[in-house]
C-alpha cells in the first residue's frame, strides 16, 4: 500500500525533472505568450503545464502538441495559433479563412488539427474516460474573429477564464502527478532530428 501511495508522486518528480531540461527553441512567440500565461497559472493551482510534446504514434509517425495542462479540472491539449487578420471560421468545416487587407488564406479547421493530438493522449492514458481530456485552442496574435463565437476557442487573455469554467474535481492530486510523469516518459526528447523528422512525415502526408 505504501508503494502505491508513492508511485504516483515519485512519476512527478522524474517527470519534472526530465521536463527541466527541455529546450525551448522551437517554439513561435504566440506559444511562448501561452505556456507563460499557463505557467503562472500553474503556480497557484494543482496543475502542471508540458509544453512542445512530440509523441510516437501507433503507426510509427509522430504529432507534435503546442501545450499541455494537466490539473484537477482534467486535461486540456491546447493548440496555439498566432495569427493577425480577420478570422472566418465554422466548428464544423474543414478549412477556415484568414484575411489580411485583400489577401485570403485557408488553412486546416484547428480543432479537427487538435484532434488528432486528443487521441494520441487518449490512447496514452485510455484508463481516464474521454470527456476529462479537452481540446482547446488559442489565437495569441492579433486576429480578430468576424463569424460567431466557437465554443473551446478563444483568444489568449480568454484562456485561462476558460480552463476555469471546468469543474476541479475531475481528476485528484495523485493522478494528476501520474499523468504528467507518464506524459514526461511517453514523449520524445526535443531535438533537432525530431522536429526534422516529424515535418518530414508532414510533408510526406500534407505536401507541406
Amino acid at each position: 500500500m505504501i508503494y502505491l501511495s508513492i508511485l504516483p508522486i515519485a512519476c512527478f518528480i522524474v517527470g519534472y525533472a526530465i521536463g527541466a531540461y527541455r529546450k525551448w527553441s522551437v517554439e513561435n512567440s504566440g506559444e511562448a505568450l501561452v505556456r507563460q500565461s499557463l505557467e503562472k497559472y500553474c503556480k497557484n493551482k494543482d496543475a502542471h503545464v508540458l509544453n512542445c510534446v512530440t509523441l510516437r504514434l501507433e503507426d510509427g509517425s509522430t504529432t507534435q502538441i503546442d501545450h499541455i495542462l494537466v490539473s484537477t479540472k482534467g486535461i486540456f491539449v491546447i493548440e496555439t495559433k498566432h495569427y493577425k487578420g480577420w478570422i472566418f471560421g465554422n466548428p464544423k468545416s474543414k478549412l477556415w479563412t484568414q484575411i489580411i487587407y485583400k489577401n485570403k488564406h485557408t488553412f486546416q479547421n484547428p480543432l479537427f488539427q487538435n484532434f488528432k493530438h486528443i487521441k494520441a493522449i487518449q490512447h496514452i492514458f485510455d484508463f481516464l474516460e474521454p470527456q476529462l481530456i479537452h481540446n482547446i485552442v488559442v489565437f495569441s496574435g492579433e486576429a480578430t474573429f468576424k463569424t460567431p463565437k466557437i465554443d473551446n476557442v478563444c483568444y489568449i487573455e480568454d484562456l485561462i477564464p476558460t480552463i476555469e469554467n471546468y469543474s476541479d474535481d475531475a481528476l485528484t492530486l495523485n493522478r494528476v502527478q501520474f499523468c504528467v510523469g507518464r506524459l514526461e516518459y511517453m514523449r520524445l526528447e526535443l531535438t533537432q532530428e525530431t522536429d526534422v523528422e516529424h515535418h518530414a512525415y508532414l510533408k510526406q502526408k500534407f505536401g507541406r
